[in-house]
């Protein structure tokens, strides 16, 4: 009997909805503090705020690009791109142009990826790819995720965050079992419950990313960071 031992998540707080408010930010800032999360993740209006707030801590500051359809111009996500890490943010995930997925027309994806991940790389920044939208087919997936290692992502997105925790988990071990080693994956998600947060993490999300709420925060942080029960030889 084989048994492999439980990777370590990352947590990452999520403040990406359209009605985001500076107030709401003050509220992530303090939550992220109090619990050690070890990422916050905002839209791109709110990250130069979130990193004075953050200055002197060691959490990672993201923030979304050609959010939320990723339809937009190469240029025009390069340069939210450069404003985004201009203004202090230290990794990027962007929207996959589903569109041209769909076409077949796999040059313009892999430029629109380049258009984010050299821009995040020169920085030295990361840059993950958002698998929008829900709808893609096991083999349109298949084909994002080989584009997204040929234009050098450092991960891939579940979705914009917006799937509930379901459909999340259930993402999560089709690109975990599809990448392997070769990307990580973000699972994206409403996540309400502990144990919505574990299954993510059983099914190989390395970053758990939800808009947390103190109860969930506290409980995730404790069950994540948990040190792993000994294996136990099966009984024969």
């Amino acid at each position: 009997m084989t048994a492999h031992a439980r990777h370590a998540a990352r947590l990452e707080h999520r403040l990406t909805r359209p009605t985001a408010s500076r107030a709401d930010l003050d509220s992530a800032v303090a939550l992220v503090l109090e619990h050690g999360l070890e990422a916050l993740t905002v839209s791109p209006w709110l990250v130069k705020p979130a990193r004075r707030m953050l200055a002197r801590s060691s959490v990672q500051l993201g923030s979304v690009i050609g959010y939320p359809g990723g339809g937009q111009l190469p240029a025009v996500k390069a340069f939210e791109a450069s404003r985004a890490l201009e203004h202090g943010a230290t990794q990027l995930d962007f929207v996959l142009n589903a569109g041209a997925l769909i076409s077949g027309e796999d040059e313009t994806v892999v430029g629109d990826m380049l258009a984010v991940v050299e821009m995040a790389h020169a920085a030295l920044a990361a840059a993950g790819v958002i698998l929008e939208p829900e709808s893609l087919t096991d083999e349109q997936l298949r084909r994002a995720c080989r584009l997204a290692e040929r234009a050098g992502a450092d991960h891939v997105v579940t979705s914009p965050g917006g799937a509930d925790a379901a459909w999340t988990i259930a993402r999560v071990g089709f690109l975990h079992d599809l990448l392997g080693t070769h990307l990580t994956v973000k699972a994206a998600g409403r996540f309400t419950s502990i144990s919505e947060v574990a299954a993510a993490q059983s099914a190989g999300a390395l970053v758990i990313s939800t808009e947390f709420d103190p109860r969930l925060a506290s409980e995730a942080v404790a069950a994540i960071r948990m040190p792993p029960q000994p294996l136990r030889a099966a009984a024969g």
